[in-house]
Order: structure tokens, then sequence, then C-alpha cells
């Protein structure tokens, strides 16, 4: 697909309503720095999640005035406050669906986990209300297919929040071209049809609410760093060399490169951030207590248990269905005094965005 694949000729007037649910993901492979318009400078590879959501309803009315105008509420109450980045998105599809100049649009969203604490709740958001867009251009008439439509979403989905292309589809996405993977794309991410070995299947992801505040640095302005980063081009050619290994360890069930593959990610992702500059550091004191405490585990009893981070201070557990349990208790036991308030989110692995 090229970009022009995406650009819609269609016009319509319509009222309706939809209501969307889309996913978190978290990234095994991590996307960090970007070109153009929100195109990645590596590629990424990660697992769509379950219980971390956002749900957005779009009431779509006709707008005679040939300009698109929208209302937006999280959580119930007004949120002028994310306007200018919605605002910001509808520029950027425009002229992919042309048709919005023709509507008003109330929005409403709320999500299942905190936002802006690095659960990458834009990823959600974006994807939900793409998916949402999507699925009123199909009702104003488009002839869209069933690839299509997921492909276009996860294309506008991006051009919202570059990590949103990945929550679209699951149960693993890749997003950004790399050799290993020869559908791959820059322009919206791909679900994976290699086989999911059986150790890798019905994975879960406990999410450690460490701080649910707002990051000190974005993640936009994080990527921004990247420009002239001294390490970076070495980082994007480690990307798909570790993409091409952990793509490998999923197909063959080789937990151990996983976990080593995995653990390396997070721990890159941090490491430009703080040798950037100007550099920062989004990791807290009680993210490498938990970090320290999960080697521990692993080692006293040969676990699969492994951890990764995303831009923020939250770790996420990652571990096979087979030991749930005992994992869930140590989480509850150990870990939990870690948390804010003795909070986690005990998820898993999903498939992908639903309509509700």
């Amino acid at each position: 697909m090229k970009l022009e694949d995406f650009i819609s000729a269609a016009s319509f007037e319509l009222h309706q309503e939809v209501t969307w649910q889309a996913p978190s993901n978290i990234a095994l492979i991590k996307y960090w720095g970007k070109y153009g318009e929100q195109l990645p400078k590596n590629p990424s590879l990660s697992f769509t999640l379950n219980q971390c959501v956002t749900t957005t309803t779009i009431d779509c009315q006709p707008n005679s005035s040939g300009r698109l105008s929208f209302s937006f509420e999280f959580e119930g109450q007004a949120a002028p406050e994310f306007h200018p980045k919605i605002d910001q998105f509808f520029q950027r599809i425009i002229p992919f669906q042309p048709w919005l100049k023709q509507h008003h649009l109330n929005i409403k969203s709320s999500n299942s986990f905190p936002h802006s604490s690095g659960i990458a709740s834009s990823a959600s958001a974006m994807a939900a209300l793409s998916i949402g867009l999507m699925d009123l251009e199909r009702q104003g008439g488009a002839a869209i297919s069933e690839s299509y439509f997921y492909q276009k979403a996860s294309f506008l989905a991006r051009l919202g929040s570059g990590s949103a292309a990945r929550s679209v589809q699951g149960p693993l996405c890749v997003w950004g071209e790399t050799p290993s993977i020869p559908e791959s794309s820059d322009l919206f991410a791909h679900p994976i049809s290699t086989s999911v070995h059986p150790s890798f299947q019905d994975y879960q992801d406990a999410v450690l609410l460490i701080d649910k505040g707002t990051k000190v640095v974005s993640s936009s302005q994080g990527h921004a760093l990247m420009e002239g980063h001294p390490f970076a081009e070495r980082r994007f050619e480690q990307a798909h060399q570790q993409l091409a290994l952990l793509k490998r360890a999923i197909e063959t069930g080789a937990v151990e490169q996983f976990i080593r593959v995995v653990e390396s990610e997070a721990l890159t992702l941090h490491a430009m951030m703080m040798t950037s500059q100007p550099y920062f550091i989004l990791m807290h004191p009680n993210t490498l207590a938990v970090i320290h405490k999960v080697w521990e585990y692993r080692k006293a009893n040969t676990s699969a248990l492994c951890f990764t981070l995303d831009a923020g201070a939250n770790v996420h557990l990652l571990y096979p269905k087979a030991e749930k349990e005992k994992v869930n208790d140590f989480i509850a036991r150990e870990l939990s005094v870690f948390c804010q308030s003795g909070q986690y989110i005990l998820d898993e692995v999903g498939s992908g965005v639903k309509k509700v």
C-alpha cells in the first residue's frame, strides 16, 4: 500500500453514532525517533493488550459550514486541554477523509487505566477514534474491503500517535519496514501472520502502576530528542537486529532469547533518554526495585517472568498463562508495595479493536 491508496474522494452527509473500544499495546521492540509526518526511524513490534482500553463514542452530525467542528469529553467532563492534539490529528487526516469537512463530531472518551503515565493511552485513544471514523466512512457508502478497513484505521491512528498504529489489530503487530517481515510498512501496522509458538500464546501482562501522574517529559518531546542523538543511528540498526531475533524466538519458543531481547529493549529505550541532550530520567526508584525483584524471582523459580517498560515509570510484567497463579501471587505479596496506592492491572494479550 502507498500513501495515495488512503486518499478518499468520498463525499456524504451522515447522522450516525458509533462506539468502538481500542486497546493499549506494549512494545517489545521499541520505537523511539521519527521523521516526516509520524513515520518511524526504526521498526517496532508489540503485544496488543486486552483490558487496558479506551472506549470512544462519536456522534456524527451534518454541518453546512464546510469546515469540520468537534466537541470532546473525557471521563464525562469537557476536556479542552485535549483539543489542540485532536485538532492537529484532524488537520492531518482531512486529505484522507474529506467528508469530515461536512460534519460536526461529538466525541466522548474514557479509559480503563490512567492516561499520560506510560501505558500508551494516546495509542488506544487515537486507535479508538480512528476505527470509529472508518466505521462512519464505511456507513457513508464508501466501498471498503475488510483488510483496507483495518489498514486505513491503523494509518489514520498513526497520524495521531505513532504507537496507535499498533493498537488496531493483534495479538502481535509490527510497524515500520524491516527486512525480516517483508509485508511490514512505515505507513501502518501489520498483524504478524507468523506462527506463534505455544509458549507465547495467552501471554499475560501485569501493569505495575509505579506512578499514575503525568510524565515530566512527553513521548513526543522524547522522540524529538533523537534528532542529533550521538547513538541514534546505531540504535536504529540495533532495532532491526533485535526484531529479527525476537521474531525467531516467538516462532521457535526460545523463551530465554525472548527475555533477553525484551528486557534489553526496555533498558535501551531508557538509556537513550538518559543520553539525550537535554537528558532525562523517567524511571523511579521503585521501578528499579521491581526490576531487581523480578530478576531474583526468575532465578529462584526458573520462571519465564520478564519485564518491559514504555516511556514512563510503570513496569509491564510478561509471563506465560501457565505461571499466572504463581506470578500473580508474587505481585500481590512482594511487588504491590512498590505501586502507587498498591495499584496494578492484570492484563493479557488481546486481539484488537471491538465495536461496542
